[in-house]
């Protein structure tokens, strides 16, 4: 093998052990232990030191590595008393985060103080499997899948398409010995690639996905009592807004289907215009092609790589306000078909900064109110940062908010 030739410079030294050394003190160190030093100097170049390596040394590296071999030569040959302690005077290197892995980490934060539990599931899958999350007769997607070329197991011969699947092969499996099931996943499907190259070495896209999985008990049984009471698809929202409103991700929600979830109880998350994902009960035909309880299964998809693009770096943050709220209720009667959220969204926008908070709490229908019609009850929250409002300030707003739905909704202030 060729002797490898080693450059260093005395301000090499200098950087790695802290020792001003010349360039003498450095040849003499280097060819006491047989290495053969060369001078040189370009012009507006530092002196160098040539070190080639004698043929016994096989232990030097070339480059960067045969640079550090040596500065442990000259170290041990120098004496290691001799060197003083300095403070770290090298400048730090800048920090450079990754952004989805940060998220990733917040999302896993989130969830967890949520009570839910992050579970990791196999990437390679059969077809048959993922074919369950399906109901009876419904096709499924015409993407080829990702086949192993060397299978050692025929449980596992694909890469798989769908998150959802593999989380709810977890819970059932688990359901049998527990009587609440709260899981998450973090991961990846993989689906040939359109626009890359072809052919077999074409690498697939790899689409980052988060599922959410509940079912069982609203709250597990213990010494203090329980809730027993299954959740239902409310619990799976509010895991879900406390997901997004912890990382500062404004959604609405509206009607939607699926053909894994049950019509009429599944909802679109929109973020603006785009779609973040979607959410529901799991179809009862789903469900029966797994070993589930009869308790229902509720389940959220959410696309991370949308999401990764909707988490702002910065938000703003306001102060603790010091004076007192006016709180008051407001019952609206409207049409079946008006969405909540709808009315919410209106409510907050014609209040504008002096209405600090809306929560409906109560939703009735009855004959009283005539066919297709609901009324929905609304608690308002009115606060200024600067002062305490009066009657008439929150009567002003009040008036506006109650004449705005009246505009667009149909709406009518209930008696």
């Amino acid at each position: 093998p060729a002797d490898p030739t080693i450059a260093i410079t005395p301000a090499d030294v200098k950087r790695w052990l802290g020792l001003d050394l010349s360039t003498e003190k450095i040849v003499q160190i280097l060819e006491s232990l047989e290495f053969k030093c060369e001078i040189t100097q370009l012009p507006n170049y530092p002196i160098t030191v040539c070190a080639t390596t004698p043929d016994h040394r096989l232990d030097i590296g070339t480059g960067v590595i045969g640079q550090a071999d040596l500065m442990e030569e000259i170290a041990r040959i120098y004496g290691y008393h001799n060197i003083t302690e300095t403070r770290m005077a090298d400048e730090i290197p800048p920090q450079r985060s990754n952004p989805t892995l940060d998220i990733d980490e917040r999302v896993r934060d989130i969830l967890a103080r949520a009570g839910v539990q992050e579970v990791i599931t196999y990437r390679v899958t059969t077809p048959e499997a993922e074919a369950r999350r399906l109901p009876p007769g419904t096709e499924p997607s015409d993407k080829p899948y990702l086949r192993l070329a060397n299978v050692i197991n025929q449980e596992r011969t694909v890469m798989r398409q769908s998150l959802l699947a593999s989380v709810l092969e977890i819970v059932e499996r688990n359901v049998r010995v527990r009587d609440r099931i709260a899981l998450f996943e973090i991961g990846e499907i993989f689906l040939s690639s359109e626009g890359g190259s072809s052919g077999t070495d074409a690498l697939p896209d790899e689409l980052p996905r988060i599922v959410i999985a509940l079912t069982g008990s609203r709250a597990p049984a213990a010494w203090q009592g329980g809730d027993p009471t299954p959740m239902d698809f409310y619990d799976l929202k509010g895991v879900v807004e406390t997901l997004l409103d912890g990382l500062h991700v404004p959604v609405q929600y509206e009607p939607a289907s699926h053909p894994s979830l049950h019509p009429g109880k599944t909802a679109h998350l929109l973020a603006g215009e785009r779609r973040l994902g979607v959410m529901g009960e799991l179809h009862p035909e789903v469900a029966a092609q797994y070993d589930l309880p009869e308790t229902p299964v509720l389940v959220a998809k959410i696309n991370m790589d949308t999401l990764y693009e909707l988490v702002p770096a910065r938000y703003e943050i306001t102060p603790v306000p010091v004076f007192p709220p006016i709180v008051e209720d407001l019952a609206l009667v409207m049409n079946n078909d008006v969405p909540a959220a709808q009315v919410e969204f209106l409510i907050r926008q014609t209040g504008g900064a002096t209405l600090a908070d809306v929560t409906l709490f109560d939703v009735y229908r009855g004959d009283k109110l005539g066919p297709g019609r609901k009324s929905l009850a609304y608690h308002l929250t009115y606060q200024a940062p600067d002062k305490t409002l009066t009657d008439k300030d929150v009567a002003k707003v009040r008036y506006r908010i109650v004449q705005r739905l009246e505009r667009e909704l149909g709406a009518q202030l209930r008696s």
